[in-house]
């Protein structure tokens, strides 16, 4: 099971945020690529990097930040927030980043999701489904569709895609343990790489993780408090 320690960026700065809620942030630091060197040292073997500003607004608003990230670590990023065009993943995979994240695109228009595939091909195109009991949410989680999170991810294995970053929104930035059933689910419905995304605040809860098979792990708020040593974990896991 790969670890995914997750930076999240808005205003150019390193936050956290609660339950996907723009107002309820915390700051954690003012360079984002400072903290990237410090997760690569401690023996990250991946980014997750999320642009929250771009997925509030639909475009990508932190690239200076994603670039100082790209430049001064060794290891592979993907990026997510605010992709909604081929010539905004291109532009993004051209600032070095391994792998791009699409969310809303991905419900609003699957027919790109697949020439994002055919042109880029399945390593560099990851599907980002965030969901709220089970219904799949878009726009910086702001809007909840009417889509089934599996229905989702069943129709993008058809279109090619191999990985799904799953986010329970209601878990996410709470400390309170990852939606396991529903992670659990996903895996067993599609057969796909499924990256679990929110609540982890233990490494028991990645060891819960690892029972059901997951591709890999996103760390995030458990890094920043102190809750999970990511050199422990990344010892223990990559």
């Amino acid at each position: 099971m790969r670890l995914y320690p997750a930076i999240d960026i808005k205003n150019g700065q390193c936050v956290r945020l609660r339950q996907g809620v723009f107002d309820d942030t915390t700051v954690y630091a003012d360079e984002p690529y400072q903290v990237a060197k410090e997760f690569e040292a401690e023996g990250a073997k991946f980014l997750h990097i999320v642009d929250l500003d771009g997925a509030l607004r639909g475009t990508g608003a932190n690239d200076a930040a994603l670039k100082k990230i790209v430049e001064n670590v060794s290891i592979p990023v993907e990026i997510g927030g605010g992709i909604r065009t081929m010539q905004d993943i291109e532009h993004r995979l051209n600032l070095g980043v391994t792998r791009v994240i699409l969310g809303t695109k991905a419900v609003e228009s699957p027919e790109f999701v697949k020439e994002a595939v055919d042109k880029f091909g399945a390593d560099k195109i990851v599907v980002g489904i965030d969901a709220k009991d089970g219904m799949v949410a878009i726009k910086g989680w702001e809007t909840i569709s009417n889509i089934d999170a599996v229905t989702l991810a069943l129709s993008m294995k058809e279109l090619g895609v191999k990985t799904i970053i799953y986010t329970d929104i209601s878990k996410d930035g709470m400390l309170c343990g990852p939606n396991f059933a529903q992670t659990a689910r996903l895996v067993e419905a599609t057969g796909m790489d499924i990256v679990a995304s929110g609540g982890v605040s233990c490494m028991n809860d990645l060891l819960e993780l690892e029972k059901i098979n997951v591709e890999g792990a996103i760390l995030g708020k458990a890094i920043y408090e102190k809750r999970v040593d990511l050199k422990e974990a990344a010892a223990r896991f990559d």
